[in-house]
């Protein structure tokens, strides 16, 4: 049984649930084939806020893929990519992780699509392109199997165009279990640090958007921005977790803390808590 079994399920699932119209959970790279290569590519249909910080929801289409090659791994979770430039080993063992990672951040790009006027009053956001690195450490073997993985690892991005200059730092934990070779469930936490920058572009209101909206005036420091958990799973559909079709499904929920919560964006035109929701299919070769 290849390694690819333990972070299939997770990896898609949280591949196709990113924020389309934000910033995308992380999520972690894909474990190494022990007999070979592995690529699992997927699509899914995803319910998500409108904007950053949205009490109202919206249905987009989201697609995710994951791969080893030659024991380098990579991702693509929606709006999101990171490769492993460390090989991984085969079997039960130690996994040291590092590489780059990109997001293309949509968040209030596309007014239309949100649904408060007093948002679309603030004004449109340029897309955003933030780039940086990860670390991390993993573990394949750990509580339920040979098969089970945790997974730990932090990421930090900085826009370099569009909507802001600023840097997000992710700590990020994951573990995945197999509970047959048919299905598997995993979950995660993770956590975002945002720059000044990010509060001033997506959740400040000047004086001119103020008059334009309604909204009072507000400034935002910069601090730890929200925590995420999610709860994921996988049912294979033909064959097994390892070859062919597999159905993926599951939940994130974000809560937004400090200056980005009491935001009039989200305390007065939005909400702290956030949802989302994901179903799709995959693909193993």
């Amino acid at each position: 049984m290849r390694l690819a079994l333990c972070l299939t399920a997770l990896t898609i699932a949280l591949a196709a649930a990113p924020a389309l119209a934000q910033e995308a959970p992380a999520a972690p790279p894909a474990a190494p084939a022990a007999d070979g290569d592995s690529i699992t590519i997927g699509a899914g249909g995803v319910y998500l806020p409108d904007y950053e910080g949205s009490d109202h929801y919206v249905f987009r289409p989201a697609p995710g893929a994951i791969g080893s090659i030659g024991g380098f791994a990579f991702t693509l979770a929606g709006n999101r990519a990171s490769v492993d430039l460390i090989p991984n080993k085969p079997g039960p063992t130690w996994d040291i992780q590092a590489g780059p990672v990109a997001l293309v951040n949509f968040n209030r790009s596309v007014l239309k699509d949100i649904s408060d006027p007093r948002i679309r009053a603030l004004g449109k956001r340029s897309t955003a392109i933030e780039l940086g690195g990860f670390v991390g450490i993993g573990k394949t073997g750990v509580i339920t199997s040979d098969y089970d993985r945790i997974s730990l690892s932090v990421s930090y991005r900085k826009g370099i165009s569009g909507a802001h200059r600023a840097g997000i730092i992710t700590p990020t934990f994951t573990y995945f279990t197999p509970l047959s070779t048919k299905a598997g469930v995993g979950l995660s936490a993770s956590a975002d640090y945002a720059e000044r920058g990010y509060g001033k572009a997506y959740f400040d209101v000047d004086a001119a958007q103020s008059a334009a909206s309604g909204l009072p005036v507000f400034t935002t420091r910069e601090g730890w921005k929200d925590y995420s958990l999610a709860l994921l799973g996988t049912v294979a559909l033909t064959g097994d977790l390892l070859h062919g079709f597999k159905l993926v499904g599951g939940g994130t929920y974000t809560r937004l803390l400090n200056d980005f919560a009491r935001s009039p964006l989200v305390s007065i035109a939005g909400d702290r808590s956030q949802w989302m929701g994901v179903l799709g299919l995959a693909y193993t070769f």
